[in-house]
């Protein structure tokens, strides 16, 4: 687990709001449960108000002065903030980029197998990276490399875009990224 979510852990929100009792500096700004301004009052008169509607006074600006506090359900509130996040989380879309690994004298069939992974992946909403790598001997023949990205391309044409061409052999690789279409 790495030390940020260590962190988010030991710092919760519940330390950084300071409720009820917590809350030392008087007078403060009261605002009520409907979302009016009462006004300034002490902080004594706040909490009893809280107290008879059966709710936490919570701190909302600590660093105006007087500061401002509300009147609400804390545990309702820290639970909707909550669901709120979660649902933001779920609607995040996280694009990744999945890697074909293919040699210059690859197989027909295994060619067909790889651009169907290519094609999964694409389809799942994903960039994909092709990548030719050659060794040994292969490097003689570079130009094998690029025409089977070629080849690869015109295969790959009714689901991909190239998004980024080849530059040339990096590495003793020859790659390009690919895009899934848009329709």
């Amino acid at each position: 687990m790495s030390i940020r979510k260590h962190l988010e852990r030991w710092c919760r929100i519940d330390d950084k709001v300071r409720i009820n009792e917590n809350i030392r500096l008087s007078p403060v700004r009261l605002i009520d449960a409907d979302g009016t301004q009462v006004g300034i009052v002490p902080l004594d008169e706040a909490r009893a108000r809280a107290a008879e509607q059966g709710m936490d006074l919570v701190e909302v600006a600590s660093d105006s002065r007087p500061i401002v506090v509300r009147v609400m359900d804390w545990g309702k509130h820290r639970f909707e903030a909550a669901k709120k996040a979660r649902e933001a989380r779920k609607k995040e879309t996280r694009i990744s980029i999945k890697q074909v690994k293919l040699r210059p004298n690859i197989g027909d069939h295994d060619l067909e197998t790889k651009l169907g992974h290519a094609k999964r992946f694409l389809d799942e909403g994903d960039k994909v990276k092709i990548t030719i790598m050659f060794r040994g001997r292969d490097m003689r023949r570079p130009e094998n490399g690029h025409k089977l990205l070629q080849k690869v391309t015109e295969l790959l044409a009714e689901v991909a875009i190239v998004e980024s061409a080849p530059a040339g052999i990096v590495n003793r690789d020859l790659s390009m990224v690919v895009v899934p279409r848009k329709n």
